[in-house]
């Protein structure tokens, strides 16, 4: 019993730590906004009140953290999944909170199953876990992108065809989606604002999204601007093509779904079935966490990790 109280007030302690960071952030830029919409000298305030947000220790903190995605060249890399997944944090404060996390659930761990081998394997996983958390919402934001981006063509080869310029078509485009695919357009129609060429901002949006189909759309594009033809027309055959690829990927996806569901079963199974018995009869498992027994759990872990990733492999297929 008082294990649980004391994981469960570690649990609401950083659930009260991240929402009072958030909401620190969101006050931080409403007055930003507020600043910048107000003419100038018509409101003062210290330029510390929207730029000093976190204390200094934790600035020091988040600072070693980017100093070693830096020196380990990680930095673009993790900058770039953190932009891709639409999450406001810093490469260095994700770092953090991830190590934190990492932290937090090796001490729930050890709380519910009082082995410090159990905590320390949850602590080293935390990490990884929230960096596939981030590829998790990177792949369900392509994914949507994706979905929405043979409607997005005809919506825009429709205004072309009303008589509509290429940008203007593109901001009717964007008024009439939802995200991601709206969000990630207004961003090519602000850089479009500032000067870019709207080839370019897109090709510039197809790298960053790296979405295969999009990086056709552009390359067809540039083709048309340099023999000519009807854009407007070109733009509805590359829709009927990409919603001709989407139907095929969605039916790929039902007929591998089961073979993707029973590996995540038969990965999980083991590791749930491991801590559910250390939690309900603690001594039934005391041998396999001393001796020879460590070796069995490392072996059986890898495994279990090699097996599903073999089966993930096989019901994996490129369109």
């Amino acid at each position: 019993m008082i294990s649980l109280l004391a994981a469960l007030a570690v649990g609401v302690g950083l659930a009260l730590a991240v929402v009072s960071f958030l909401q620190r952030a969101k006050e931080r830029d409403d007055d930003l906004a507020t600043i910048l919409q107000l003419p100038f000298g018509e409101r003062d305030i210290p330029i510390e009140a929207v730029t000093e947000s976190r204390a200094a220790l934790l600035e020091r903190t988040v600072g070693l953290a980017t100093e070693g995605l830096e020196h380990f060249n990680l930095m673009a890399r993790v900058a770039g999944q953190l932009e891709r997944a639409r999450l406001p944090l810093r490469p260095g404060e994700f770092v953090l909170a991830a190590a934190g996390g990492g932290a937090a659930l090796g001490a729930v761990m050890y709380f519910f199953t009082g082995q410090p081998l159990l905590g320390v394997i949850s602590a080293v996983a935390g990490p990884f876990l929230a960096w596939n958390f981030v590829k998790f919402k990177v792949a369900r934001r392509r994914k949507a992108f994706e979905a929405q981006l043979p409607e997005a063509l005809s919506l825009i080869a429709s205004s072309l065809q009303a008589g509509h310029t290429a940008l203007r078509s593109v901001q009717s485009m964007v008024e009439e989606s939802e995200p991601p695919l709206s969000q990630e357009f207004e961003r090519v129609v602000a850089e479009t604002a500032l000067g870019d060429p709207l080839v370019d901002a897109l090709e510039r949006m197809a790298q960053r999204l790296e979405v295969e189909d999009l990086a056709w759309v552009v390359q067809a594009i540039r083709i048309q601007q340099t023999v000519g033809g009807k854009l407007a027309d070109l733009l509805h055959t590359l829709a009927d093509f990409i919603r001709s690829r989407e139907e095929i990927r969605r039916e790929i996806a039902v007929l591998t779904a089961e073979g993707r569901i029973s590996a995540w079963v038969l990965g999980a199974m083991p590791i749930f079935l491991l801590f559910a018995v250390q939690v309900v009869s603690p001594g039934y498992m005391a041998p396999l966490f001393k001796g020879w027994g460590i070796a069995v759990l490392a072996f059986t872990g890898m495994s279990i990790a090699i097996g599903t990733a073999v089966i993930l492999r096989m019901v994996k297929i490129e369109v």
